[in-house]
């Protein structure tokens, strides 16, 4: 994948689904360009790794609102195969410790709440989601819980009229050979450099100068596709600075969402695609698929304040918590079954910082801010840039694009998209 680095039109950064959809767009239209990218792959947050005999997400793993999701004709056009079976958590979960009585009031509490979401975000002032909770029902904890795993933040830190511009369409599917390994390959033909990342870009000059470990590469335009995280520690320096769009970018932090994948030794007892929760009475809790596409795994998720404190205790601390977790609702047998594969910890990852984006409470117009030029000279894109689609590799895919054309456009390229 190695690339020369040289001058040229355009220097991307960044290799994730933003990335390479600014790159796939820049190749059919002949542009110069280059993609530089920090990590030693592709795919960004999206990343597949093929541990334990099978292709596991660790970042990314379903096209939500599949039907119109743009990575299903990326899936067509490589010949890679869908799975378009009902997601678990739109069935029943396990019902040995969650009775279905139990999770029908669950579900209806839920869409109550929704309800009274959709409600609120049509005030004039922004409101954390919280203040649409029952005041003492029972499911507040587990409502908090999920939304840690949707947006990677509790309810409290979340802004209403940010979350429910969110577009679902409700229909999700998924890769089996992996999400982040079909993201890697709208890679495929592009001049990408890895292990290169950005320390700064200079737009104080006639061509902006964008500083590297392997030297200074001098472009008339850039497209910056990196974290939230990123931009708002200044982990890339802007000279004249962009005070403007780190306000944005701190206004819209990346929540927290891990993954842990445990083997489990003669799984047929367990429901494929099934879904289990241990603890169901407060926000620190885990859920669990079981058997995803009929493997012998299980692909635990954490998310919030709960997956910072396991990223901070270590990464044995995930599967303590999920293995013990799991003994409470299927048993002591289960002890010996369960094997830890392989875990995220997104926080920790110094090209990441979080999982995906959420807008503050009274800052739920930062997403156009952050995704508007500076000078028509550099371009943003990245999940934090869209409006409806933030925090999905589809909406980062988007946003690439459309930075893309801007940046063409403003070169005055006469090529027919």
């Amino acid at each position: 994948m190695s690339a020369t680095l040289s001058d040229v039109d355009i220097v991307v950064i960044g290799a994730g689904a933003a990335g390479l959809a600014v790159g796939a767009t820049l190749k059919r239209a002949g542009a110069s360009f280059i993609v530089l990218e920090a990590r030693d792959r592709l795919g960004g947050r999206g990343w597949t790794a093929n541990t334990g005999g099978h292709p596991l997400d660790l970042g990314c793993g379903w096209l939500h609102s599949a039907e119109e999701n743009t990575f299903g004709a990326v899936a067509s056009e490589r010949g890679v195969d869908l799975d378009r079976s009902t997601a678990p958590w739109q069935k029943p979960a396990w019902t040995g410790n969650f009775p279905l009585a139990e999770q029908e009031d669950y579900r209806e509490t839920w869409d109550a709440f929704y309800e009274r979401l959709e409600e609120g975000s049509a005030s004039v002032a922004d409101r954390p989601a919280s203040d649409f909770l029952e005041p003492g029902n029972r499911w507040n904890g587990l409502l908090d819980a999920g939304s840690t795993f949707i947006n990677g933040v509790e309810l409290a830190g979340l802004s209403t009229i940010d979350y429910t511009r969110y577009h679902d369409s409700g229909v999700n599917w998924r890769a089996p050979t992996g999400f982040g390994a079909l993201i890697a390959r709208l890679g495929d033909g592009l001049p990408i450099e890895l292990n290169c990342p950005v320390a700064a870009i200079d737009h104080s000059g006639a061509r902006i100068r964008v500083d590297t470990p392997r030297g200074v590469l001098s472009a008339r335009k850039v497209i910056v596709t990196v974290s939230t995280g990123l931009i708002a520690a200044e982990a890339i320096r802007f000279s004249p600075s962009l005070p403007g769009k780190i306000e944005a970018a701190a206004r819209l932090p990346l929540g927290l969402a891990d993954k842990l994948f445990l083997s489990v030794d003669d799984a047929d007892d367990l429901p494929v695609d099934g879904r289990l929760y241990g603890s169901r009475d407060r926000t620190g809790v885990a859920s669990f698929h079981l058997r995803p596409f009929g493997r012998p795994l299980i692909e635990c998720y954490f998310g919030g304040a709960f997956a910072r404190e396991l990223e901070a205790a270590g990464e044995a601390a995930f599967a303590d918590f999920a293995i013990a977790e799991i003994i409470g609702a299927l048993g002591s047998r289960m002890r010996a079954r369960l094997r830890p594969l392989a875990v995220s910890r997104w926080g920790l990852d110094p090209f990441a910082r979080g999982s995906y984006s959420h807008a503050q409470v009274g800052y739920s117009d930062m997403r156009e801010i952050l995704s508007a030029p500076t000078e028509d000279r550099i371009f943003f894109a990245g999940e934090a840039c869209s409006r409806h689609d933030f925090s999905t590799a589809h909406g980062a895919f988007r946003t690439g694009v459309a930075a893309a054309k801007a940046a063409l456009a403003s070169l005055n390229d006469a090529t027919v998209f």
